[in-house]
């Protein structure tokens, strides 16, 4: 029998709301797999990499994080992880994965917010112009070292955003979420 390649996607809740979906697609082709929980920030990501990413021997590596990084505590304005820390984590990461993981390695963009929404309902903000600052920083470094990028920001961006995201502003209704799915899947065809 031959062996179905593996796509590893792996992110936070956003990926775990399209993960299912591209697996219902794609599942019979390939080994669509992922982490049970939300990956988290870059921190989160990069003290469990071996576990959640090295040790699964992917064909492909589908990875994102940004989203928990850029969220503020409305009492002091910091975020959880400063830009500064973020790239640094991403570089790390980055350096691990291409030495360690012998895979094809596509960076996904973080989706964007629509804070009045968001800040409204969390105990912590998030705010879109952040979302375009640590996508552009994680961009810059995927590019550098490279690193492929699918592009979820502008796919969502270029749709209606007001019915691609939920009413809390940054989870993914189910528009949203089918045009995740059909963009994800494409890369995972295109790139395996």
């Amino acid at each position: 029998m031959i062996k179905k390649p593996t796509a590893l996607l792996i992110g936070d809740s956003i990926c775990m709301g399209y993960r299912p979906l591209v697996k219902q697609r794609l599942g019979d082709r390939f080994n669509i797999i992922g982490i049970e929980d939300n990956g988290g920030d870059s921190n989160n990501l990069l003290k469990n990499l071996d576990e959640w990413i090295i040790n699964q021997n992917a064909d492909l590596i589908h990875f994102n994080c940004g989203l928990h990084d850029l969220k503020v505590d409305p009492k002091t304005g910091n975020h959880q992880q400063p830009l500064d820390v973020y790239k640094e984590n991403l570089i790390e990461i980055i350096q691990k994965l291409q030495n360690e993981a012998n895979a094809k390695l596509v960076w996904a963009t973080s989706t964007p917010v629509i804070d009045e929404r968001h800040n409204a309902v969390k105990e912590f903000h998030r705010h879109e112009l952040d979302v375009e600052a640590y996508n552009e920083v994680a961009t810059a470094i995927m590019k550098e070292a490279g690193i492929v990028i699918d592009d979820l920001f502008n796919i969502i961006m270029s749709d209606d955003i007001e019915i691609c995201l939920m009413p809390d502003g940054v989870h993914m209704a189910e528009h949203g979420n089918k045009l995740l799915t059909e963009t994800v899947s494409k890369c995972v065809l295109i790139e395996i």
